[in-house]
């Protein structure tokens, strides 16, 4: 999906466009005002306040009616930079416009505006020479947006569109916007019944249904299986702590705005948790440590908490509480080469079970010109940043490096993953620490006796198992594999009276084998039962007739596939079993 913003005449060309637009909303709604209009990486948009008026499917078809009207008529667009004054007196009917003027810094900023006909808006520009360069556009969705975005203002009205040179591009952009909306995990999600949103329990706080929960089970299984092969150990923490805790580690100073606000209790504050790694810290310093109990890996699927505007809440890509597939590494310093290398091959393992293709590494470093983001340490900084260079470089995996993008406490590598719509996510991380073991004062009984300061290893695989899901639904439309589908197989006998016993017997051996499994006895023709089950997207389809009872056969028949396939009950089972334990 291109980015408009990436693209110089793009930019051009919808920043125009909204100016179009606003004109032709002025034209049918002659007592609008407006407040702003930026390009964005989807467009344009406009807020537009129309008194009372709520918009319509309607307003919005007459509004794209005239700007065809306003484009066919060519006029040129002409700038004009006026003084500060000039502008107040020109825009003194337009509250939203003063309000931009007065914000202004008269010494050091050029007012200007654009002219089109009969229509003049404030704006910085540029814009393209002619109205006539604006026809292929489309107005893509409306709704409300409060002035500022502040929920204490007036509700305005935001129309959105997007515009291109040609008709060939913008169809073939409309195109690609119903392929995502038919990935968009929230429709997705709703289908198949995987999660639900509730405006009365909170806005981003899931809830996963049924068929979501065995999802989310089977992403934790599966990691933690991962995990534990290599040594990790399990842990459980609350999803709240004392304020005292975020004090020390210095996330309540550099990481506050992110936090949900202190709760008193009795003569305590606590917070919500925003993230695991200071629990994990006290348990560490809870024992005794040597040399030798290095590397401890402390792993938890934890829920944490934190602070989202309601306007970047997306499903369960973007929410305020979410589950961290998180671990923390604590190891001496000669051992952090071969433990983030480990990380690394644990990451690339998952992402070729799981078929996850389009990804790359970044290393996010520190300004050192910020002196107020990242803890003050050089030699910490030059000693972690260079330990991380060399591990990537030793692995030969290519990395970009991003100035300024690391946690406040060390830097790390991300791996940026494009899903199949919309722009790149992190999925996994892992991060070098010098900083936090030093703030909590956890030591190690070196070889020679000596107490040591270890070092931290912040790592995640899957990240948030809720942003993954939200990922892994849009990768697969909701085909999911047979090891993470909440339904494996269906069931479907073809006559009740002949069929359905043969049936139930062959549902209670599937379920004695831990297969989840339905059974579809509804009076209702095969072939309607059939789309029903296409349509839930379940892997394997079970047909039932009378040579199956006869012989004592299954047939079966694969998610997107005609062929129908006929096997003794013993064959299926172990295909099943071993497509399962296989990850395929």
């Amino acid at each position: 999906m291109i980015n408009i913003k990436e693209d110089e005449r793009l930019t051009k060309l919808n920043h125009s466009c909204a100016h179009l637009m606003a004109q032709a909303v002025k034209h049918l709604f002659p007592d609008a005002k407006f407040w702003v209009g930026p390009v964005i990486e989807e467009g344009f948009y406009y807020d537009i306040d129309l008194g009372d008026k709520v918009l319509t499917d309607q307003d919005i078809e007459a509004i794209s009616k005239e700007m065809k009207k306003l484009a066919k008529d060519g006029k040129r667009i002409v700038r004009q930079e006026i003084s500060k004054d000039e502008a107040l007196e020109m825009f003194k009917n337009d509250p939203y416009k003063l309000d931009l003027i007065n914000n202004m810094d008269e010494d050091n900023t050029v007012i200007s505006c654009y002219t089109q006909g009969d229509f003049t808006d404030l704006c910085r520009g540029p814009h393209v020479d002619t109205v006539k360069e604006l026809k292929n556009f489309k107005l893509l969705k409306f709704s409300g947006a409060y002035w500022k975005g502040d929920a204490s203002n007036k509700m305005l009205q935001r129309i959105y569109g997007i515009c291109f040179d040609n008709e060939e591009d913008l169809n073939k952009h409309l195109q690609e916007l119903e392929e995502a909306k038919e990935r968009d995990h929230r429709k997705i999600g709703k289908d198949l019944g995987i999660y639900m949103m509730s405006d009365l329990v909170g806005r981003g706080l899931p809830m996963y249904l049924p068929n979501g929960f065995i999802l989310w089970n089977e992403f934790e299984n599966y990691i933690r299986n991962k995990e534990l092969k290599r040594g990790y150990k399990h842990v459980q923490t609350p999803p709240l702590g004392n304020v005292n805790l975020y004090k020390t580690s210095g996330h309540l100073e550099h990481y506050k705005e992110s936090m949900f606000p202190i709760m008193q209790v009795e003569d305590e504050e606590y917070v919500l948790r925003p993230m695991n790694c200071p629990h994990h810290m006290v348990m560490y310093a809870n024992d005794i440590h040597s040399y030798r109990d290095l590397p401890l890996r402390i792993a938890e699927i934890a829920r944490d908490c934190r602070y989202e505007a309601s306007g970047a809440l997306k499903g369960i890509e973007r929410v305020r509480t979410f589950c961290q597939n998180d671990s923390h590494i604590f190891c001496t310093p000669d051992q952090i080469e071969a433990e983030f290398k480990d990380v690394i091959d644990l990451i690339l393992e998952v992402y070729k079970e799981l078929g996850i293709k389009n990804y790359r590494f970044e290393l996010s470093l520190r300004d050192p010109e910020d002196k107020v983001k990242y803890h003050q340490d050089d030699e910490m900084w030059n000693t972690a940043e260079d330990a991380l260079r060399k591990i990537m470089d030793d692995l030969n995996i290519p990395y970009v490096e991003k100035k300024g993008e690391a946690a406040f406490y060390g830097p790390k590598c991300d791996v940026q993953v494009q899903p199949a719509v919309g722009n790149e996510i992190t999925l996994s991380t892992c991060q070098i620490d010098f900083c936090l073991p030093m703030k909590f004062d956890l030591k190690y009984i070196d070889k020679d006796g000596s107490k040591k300061t270890p070092v931290v290893l912040h790592r995640a695989i899957l990240g948030s198992l809720d942003r993954t899901i939200a990922f892994y639904l849009e990768e697969t439309k909701g085909n999911l594999p047979l090891f993470l589908s909440p339904v494996q197989v269906k069931i479907l006998p073809v006559n009740n009276e002949y069929h359905l016993d043969y049936a139930n017997e062959i549902l209670n051996k599937l379920i004695d084998e831990d297969i989840r499994v339905e059974l579809d006895d509804r009076e209702e023709k095969v072939g309607y039962r059939m789309r029903e089950a296409v349509m839930q997207k379940v892997p394997i389809v079970l047909v039932l007739g009378q040579k199956e009872v006869d012989e004592k056969l299954i047939s079966y028949r694969r998610r997107g596939s005609q062929e129908t396939t006929t096997v003794t009950y013993e064959e299926f089972i172990d295909l099943l079993k071993n497509e399962i334990k296989e990850h395929k």
